[in-house]
C-alpha cells in the first residue's frame, strides 16, 4: 500500500522484483543504481548472504512527478529466489503496489520460473492480494546468452509458461549489460502510478467528498 507522507508532500510506491534465485533481480536494481544521478537516487540498502547476493531489499527513490500536488516516489525492491528465505519474500511483499516478474531464460530454469510465480501468487493471497489486480511487468532476463550457444527458453515458451492468462507486458533483457532495464522500470512505473492514484489518492478524495455530504 502507497505512503502517503504529508510533511514532504510525497507518496512512496512500492515496487518489488520478483523471481527465482540469480536469474537478475538484483543486477537491475544495481544497474539502475548506478546509471541514476545522485540527485534522483535514494541509498542503496542490501545485505549479502551466503547462496544469495541479496537478501533483503534495495531502496531507489525516483522523482516523477506528482499526484495532486504530491511528489512520487518509487522504492525498488529485491526479495531473495532461494525456496528456504520464503518468509523473506512474503515480508517483502507488504504493502507491494507494483510488481516486476524477473524470469531466467535458461532452460535448465524452467520450472525454477513457474515455481517462482506460483510462490508469488501464494505469498499474496496472504495478504488478501490477486496477481492479475496488481500492476505487473514480466522480464525475460539473459536473452543475450543465445549468442554463446547456452540453451535458452524461447519467448513463446516463457509466455505460454508465465503469461498465458495474466497477458501483462513483457521486455526481454540483458540486465548485465542494461538491456531492458530501464523499458522495464519505465513501464512498471507507469503503470503503478496510475494504480496508486486510482485506488489511494483518488479514491481517498471520493470517499472525504461523499463523507461531507452525509
Amino acid at each position: 500500500m502507497a505512503l502517503i507522507d504529508l510533511n514532504r508532500k510525497e507518496i512512496h510506491c512500492k515496487i518489488v522484483y520478483y523471481g527465482p534465485g540469480r536469474c537478475g533481480k538484483t543486477t537491475n536494481l544495481f544497474y539502475i543504481y548506478n546509471a541514476v544521478s545522485e540527485k534522483y537516487r535514494g541509498k542503496l540498502l542490501t545485505i549479502e548472504t551466503k547462496g544469495e547476493r541479496t537478501l533483503f531489499f534495495d531502496l531507489l527513490p525516483i522523482n516523477l512527478g506528482k499526484i495532486q500536488g504530491l511528489d512520487i516516489r518509487i522504492q525498488l525492491y529485491t526479495v531473495p529466489g532461494q525456496s528456504h528465505y520464503r518468509a523473506t519474500r512474503k515480508l517483502v511483499l507488504k504493502g507491494v503496489d507494483g510488481i516486476v516478474f524477473v524470469a531466467d531464460s535458461l532452460r535448465k530454469r524452467r520450472e525454477k520460473n513457474i515455481e517462482s510465480l506460483l510462490d508469488l501468487r501464494n505469498n499474496l493471497k496472504e495478504y488478501g492480494l490477486k496477481l492479475e489486480d496488481l500492476p505487473l511487468v514480466f522480464q525475460y532476463n539473459k536473452r543475450d546468452l543465445i549468442s554463446a550457444n547456452i540453451p535458452l527458453l524461447t519467448i513463446e515458451e516463457l509466455e505460454n509458461d508465465l503469461n498465458r492468462e495474466l497477458r501483462a507486458p513483457y521486455f526481454e533483457a540483458a540486465a548485465i549489460k542494461g538491456i531492458g532495464v530501464f523499458e522495464t522500470l519505465k513501464e512498471i512505473s507507469k503503470r503503478t502510478v496510475k494504480y496508486v492514484a486510482r485506488k489511494y489518492v483518488f479514491g481517498q478524495t471520493q470517499a472525504q467528498a461523499q463523507g461531507g455530504m452525509l
